[in-house]
């Protein structure tokens, strides 16, 4: 038999794991982003202003939704910044207090619209002008554009919060890749980084929740949202505050991308994670 190991000497040949960096959550009203359970979001995804109130009334009233988002690029009138900022106040005052992030998602990253970078940084300039939203989510791709890189320093000058985005519907890019993307969004000055991505095996997934604990590890002083979608990517969606993703998307119906689950069902499982890791 080989002999055992002293616990001193096992002790002496053990590295310690590094602690992670240290978090600097973000809060809007009332919720704490980067900090305890993960915190639900759910998507308005309706196309006219009537539909869109109708469908935030009711989210107001959801103690599972701890944060909306209101993707302006599903509204029909999306390319029109008045009419989009027309719809901004009564949204705001109908989801009660709940955190708003709003998002127009490009068609080249899975958005149901195309827009040049002039007519999307308009758009965004009209919804601060109206006063309400919390968030702009805004995609890191166009952030070379100087309309957008503007808009980004509007947004933060006016005391509201970016998060700064990368959607791929295709294929999950190498860890080596999604670490680097997250950790541009970092230098770019997000208040908040987001990636989702495409995975096509169970190793996809694993390769973003590795890229997702890399970055909330070493360099992750800032919350992450992050995610693979589809059916595979399931367990990226409920096991994110074990990794480090801050904020997980639900669906309150039709789902705003592919493999969002039912949000009542999802708080559920956040909270029973949270309780499971705190003891």
């Amino acid at each position: 038999m080989l002999p055992l190991l002293s616990s001193a000497a096992s002790a002496a040949t053990a590295k310690a794991a590094p602690a992670p960096v240290q978090m600097k959550p973000v809060r809007i009203r009332d919720v704490e982003i980067g900090t305890g359970r993960t915190k639900t979001i759910v998507s308005l995804i309706e196309a006219t202003p009537d539909a869109v109130l109708s469908r935030a009334r009711l989210m107001g009233a959801m103690a599972e939704i701890d944060v909306v988002e209101y993707r302006i690029d599903f509204l029909d009138a999306a390319l029109d910044p008045q009419a989009v900022a027309a719809t901004m106040r009564p949204v705001a005052d109908a989801i009660k207090g709940k955190p708003l992030v709003v998002t127009f998602r490009t068609k080249a990253e899975g958005g149901q619209k195309a827009i040049t970078p002039a007519q999307y940084a308009a758009v965004y300039n009209a919804v601060l002008d109206s006063g309400a939203g919390d968030l702009i989510d805004i995609e890191a791709a166009l952030m070379a554009d100087p309309a957008v890189a503007a808009l980004k320093t509007r947004v933060q000058g006016m005391g509201r919060k970016v998060i700064m985005s990368h959607h791929d519907f295709q294929t999950t890019p190498s860890t080596e890749v999604m670490v680097a993307l997250l950790r541009r969004q970092q230098a770019l000055g997000a208040d908040i980084c987001k990636i989702a991505v495409m995975p096509h095996d169970p190793g996809d997934v694993l390769r973003l929740l590795d890229a997702t604990w890399t970055v909330r590890r070493d360099y992750g002083d800032r919350p992450l949202i992050t995610m693979a979608m589809g059916g595979l990517g399931t367990v990226s969606r409920v096991a994110g505050e074990m990794f480090g993703s801050s904020l997980s998307f639900g669906a309150l119906g039709d789902p705003s991308a592919p493999g969002q689950i039912k949000v009542s069902d999802l708080n559920e499982t956040l909270t029973l994670l949270h309780g499971a890791l705190g003891k």
